[in-house]
């Protein structure tokens, strides 16, 4: 059993024990994520929800309140309602930017709220009791393992990155670092935004700048569907593989139908949303106490494993 499926394993198990009590007052848990404004987040949507409906059928002494919103004013406005007029016993969230929530949520933390952080961190760590990630620097770095492995140690490679963050920053360095003492060389690393079309404008500058790519790393799914156009379009055969992470549905279907260019992906599963909330309830009412930092992990999908993080209704 994967660490992952224990995690989830046990929070489950939790909550069946507590199923079986009854609650003398409804938990309240809330849960704050951004609306789905692109691909991951979309997904973010779908599993939070999927867990509210879940938790709220099976254990009528909790209610699980899921609240999207569109900005980081949105979201402490977002707060700021669910608060209103009820004490919260726990909340989950996934925050917009880590300077404009970490005093809404410290406000929360102080009515005596369970805080669980999702992905993003805040600016005061102490404000939250449990974190739940993904490992960006095992994405960067296991995705360079591959290519270093593959190419021989050797060729040419263009890099896209995200937006100025913590996470790009990380999987940067997890990429820097797993290619390091080989002969693979990064030709050129711009920022493409997280955006398909972004991405698809600067792998065509990058096809016209550089006559030979061995391969393209582009750090996330979004961005790879555009570079997967962009090379489409201009008919080059000297890319061997466009890799890109997160666990998009369509990616992971491309590993198991065995593509060539790209035959393996990286998980930072927007589903990590739902083994947060899992593991709050479990805490409030499962009698299984948690604290700290989860880090999930971001093994290698390949068409051997692929199965496992294929959700085909989910829209990411």
């Amino acid at each position: 059993m994967t660490r992952n499926k224990w995690i989830a394993a046990a929070a489950l198990g939790a909550l069946l024990v507590a199923g079986q009590a009854s609650a003398a007052d409804k938990k309240v848990v809330a849960v704050s994520i951004p609306a789905a404004d692109h691909g991951w987040t979309a997904g973010v949507v779908y599993h939070a929800q999927a867990a509210a409906k879940e938790i709220n059928a099976a254990f009528p002494d909790v209610e699980v309140i899921v609240k999207t919103s569109p900005s980081a004013t949105a979201q402490v406005s977002a707060l700021e309602d669910l608060s209103a007029g009820r004490k919260l016993d726990a909340l989950v969230i996934l925050p917009q930017t880590s300077e404009e929530l970490t005093m809404p949520v410290k406000a929360v933390k102080d009515s005596g709220a369970f805080i669980t952080v999702v992905d993003r961190g805040l600016n005061d760590p102490a404000i939250q009791d449990l974190y739940v990630a993904g490992d960006n620097i095992a994405v960067g770095k296991n995705t360079a393992k591959f290519l270093v492995d593959k190419l021989g140690g050797k060729g040419n490679l263009v890099v896209l990155r995200g937006i100025p963050t913590v996470i790009d920053d990380e999987r940067i360095k997890g990429f820097q670092d797993g290619i390091a003492g080989t002969d693979l060389k990064i030709l050129d690393i711009q920022y493409a935004n997280w955006n398909s079309d972004d991405a698809f404008k600067l792998m065509q500058d990058y096809l016209a700048k550089y006559p030979h790519i061995d391969a393209v790393w582009a750090n996330d799914d979004d961005m790879l569907l555009g570079v997967l156009e962009a090379v489409k379009e201009s008919g080059r055969t000297d890319i061997k593989f466009a890799l890109g992470g997160n666990g998009m549905k369509d990616i992971v279907k491309k590993v198991i139908d065995g593509d060539a260019m790209t035959p393996v992906e990286t998980p930072y599963p927007p589903s990590m949303i739902k083994t947060a909330i899992y593991m709050t309830v479990a805490n409030l009412v499962g009698h299984a106490p948690v604290r700290g930092n989860v880090k999930l992990d971001a093994p290698l999908i390949t068409k051997d494993n692929a199965a496992e993080f294929y959700f085909p209704d989910s829209p990411f």
